[in-house]
C-alpha cells in the first residue's frame, strides 16, 4: 500500500520522534511510506478560530498534495478530525465543485 504521511506543524515541532515512530510501523507492516513535501496546515486553527475563507487555499493545497495515495496516515487525531469532518464544510463554503470532489476523495483514505 502506498501511504502518504502528513506530519502536523505541532508534531514536527514538539514530537518529531512521532513521525519517525510512524514511518518505521508502517514500513514494517510492508508499506510504502512517503511524505509529500508540499504539505502545510491542515487549516483546523483557521476553521476553529472562524476564518474559513482563509481555510480554502489550505484545504485545496491538502487534497492536491495528498491526491493518488492509497491512504494518508497522521500521528494526530485532531488534524485527522478536520481532514474527514471539516474539509468538506469548507468546500462546500467555497462553492467550488471541484474542491468538494477532491476533498471528497481525500478524506476517504484519511486515518490516524
Amino acid at each position: 500500500m502506498r501511504i502518504a504521511l502528513f506530519v502536523t506543524c505541532f508534531n514536527d515541532l514538539l514530537f518529531p520522534e512521532v513521525g519517525r515512530a510512524v514511518v518505521t510501523l508502517l514500513g514494517r507492516l510492508g508499506h510504502e511510506v512517503e511524505f509529500p513535501e508540499a504539505q502545510t496546515c491542515c487549516g483546523q486553527i483557521h476553521f476553529n478560530t472562524g476564518y474559513r475563507d482563509a481555510c480554502v487555499g489550505l484545504v485545496r493545497r491538502f487534497a492536491q498534495t495528498f491526491a493518488g495515495y492509497d491512504a494518508v496516515v497522521t500521528p494526530s487525531a485532531s488534524c485527522a478530525g478536520m481532514v474527514r469532518h471539516h474539509h468538506s464544510t469548507v468546500a462546500e463554503e467555497s462553492a467550488d465543485r471541484s474542491l468538494v470532489g477532491a476533498v471528497e476523495e481525500v478524506a476517504r483514505w484519511s486515518t490516524s
